[in-house]
């Protein structure tokens, strides 16, 4: 790797980036960056690949979560809080459903670009370039806001840092505190139709009453009232993930600063693209989301590009193939990381393949089909003898109508009421929880079918 330079990617085919008109204002942009502090840190990025590596194994589980896109004029403490807070309900319940540590990475702070299906959109017939997230261009349908302006990637860098900073301080001041997570994990429990999961709080409340009785409490066991919490966000704006790219002075590698993980995006993944080659040079943990057009070819040489030294945790593979479909393609995939006996982490995306119109002409996604891939993603695990190692949700603790179906049983006529996102539907607050618990049941099966295959 001592050839790669955090440049090389500008020598390669490059898609899903702006063209910026200004290359004078863009050139000052990235030189401003360039002088900025990173995000994050080299020490942060090698302990989330480790855990991660324990997710691979079936030591950990991995629970990424938040935004579709992160958008400027929506941000705010509470909406952090609020996204923090319902993570760290699901990681309660799938901790206990898993027996194992759950790693937590958010979508947050620096998910601010998406890919596009098409360049331009017409409304009225009238065609504009298409909106390519705040940190490039702005989602008003006017010429004037679908201008790429780099100057926004310096208020995306400011809103991440900001966002660090909160979400830093909830880790470890207190508000991460097992007992009080569990207190928030009661209250959604109370549906009537929630019987099951009731039950379920209600076995986790017994073992932390027990952890009490014995001696084990948040005074005793600091791990009890800090977590683990780290950002992610597809690296697709390169010019901004070069700009916040260091050297790791411990370790001479490079990292890029701009979030402890980075992924590739099923349209972004090609083996001599721009993007390929930029993931390919640093230190962090990388991302790669697989598609039904993904080849068993293509992935055997992503593999060797992306992680050469075929480390535990530096690659995860995010599986999005939509309802139904996983039964189809995952099982090829899968067979060509055994034959190259290579260490990856499975995760299931169950998002990005399962939107739809619905018929009051809104994008959703039916959470019956988000369940049915996470089901269909466990069942190949199982059926291959591999492990399914995290869980990738596109998600809010808002209160959104967005996701038809659960509990609430959310109709394509609520979707009105409260659909805020700028790009793609998002699971609402207790969306994500009853996954939480249905995932949480998975969990549990493979364990109890993993310990009757030791007795045998």
């Amino acid at each position: 790797m001592s050839e790669w330079q955090k440049t090389n990617w500008r020598q390669k085919p490059r898609v899903q980036m702006p063209d910026y008109t200004d290359p004078a204002a863009l050139n000052a942009v990235e030189a401003q960056l360039s002088k900025y502090p990173p995000l994050v840190f080299a020490g942060e990025a090698r302990r989330l690949k480790d855990q991660l590596g324990a997710a691979g194994r079936g030591e950990a589980f991995l629970l990424q979560g938040g935004d579709c896109a992160e958008s400027f004029d929506q941000f705010s403490a509470d909406a952090i809080r609020d996204t923090f807070k319902v993570m760290l309900q699901m990681a309660m319940v799938l901790t206990y459903g898993a027996k194992v540590p759950v790693v937590k990475v958010g979508r947050m702070a620096g998910q601010f670009a998406k890919p596009r299906s098409a360049p331009t959109e017409t409304i009225n017939g009238v065609e504009l370039p298409s909106y390519r997230g705040d940190i490039i261009n702005e989602l008003d349908f006017t010429p004037e806001a679908r201008i790429p302006n780099p100057s926004k990637m310096l208020q995306a860098y400011t809103q991440a840092a900001a966002t660090l900073n909160l979400l830093r301080a909830f880790s470890t001041g207190g508000y991460a505190d097992v007992n009080q997570v569990h207190a928030w994990t009661l209250g959604f429990t109370e549906s009537e139709k929630a019987e099951e999961y009731r039950a379920l709080a209600n076995r986790i409340t017994d073992t932390l009453d027990f952890m009490k009785a014995a001696g084990i409490n948040a005074d005793t066991a600091h791990t009890l009232q800090t977590v683990d919490f780290y950002t992610s966000h597809e690296g697709l704006l390169l010019e901004y993930e070069e700009a916040l790219t260091r050297m790791d002075s411990t370790s001479g590698k490079w990292l890029a600063g701009s979030g402890h993980m980075i992924w590739i995006g099923d349209r972004t993944r090609q083996p001599d693209g721009a993007h390929v080659e930029f993931c390919r040079g640093v230190l962090n943990p990388i991302g790669l989301k697989c598609g039904p057009t993904t080849t068993a070819e293509d992935l055997k040489v992503l593999i060797g590009k992306l992680n050469p030294e075929n480390e535990e945790g530096k690659l995860t593979l995010i599986a999005r193939f939509g309802a139904g479909k996983a039964g189809e393609h995952l099982p090829r995939l899968v067979q060509a990381v055994k034959e190259e006996g290579a260490n990856v982490t499975w995760v299931c995306d169950p998002m990005h393949g399962n939107t739809i119109k619905s018929s009051t002409g809104y994008k959703t996604r039916p959470f019956e089909n988000v369940l049915r891939e996470v089901r269909d993603f466990f069942g190949v695990h199982q059926s291959e003898g591999t492990i399914p190692g995290g869980v990738h949700f596109e998600m809010t603790g808002q209160d959104v109508t967005e996701c038809t179906g659960g509990l609430r049983d959310v109709t394509d006529e609520d979707l009105s009421a409260r659909y805020h996102t700028a790009c793609d539907p998002r699971l609402n607050a207790d969306q994500s929880l009853e996954l939480a618990f249905l995932v949480s049941e998975e969990l549990s099966k493979q364990r109890a079918d993993a310990e009757k295959r030791k007795a045998v």
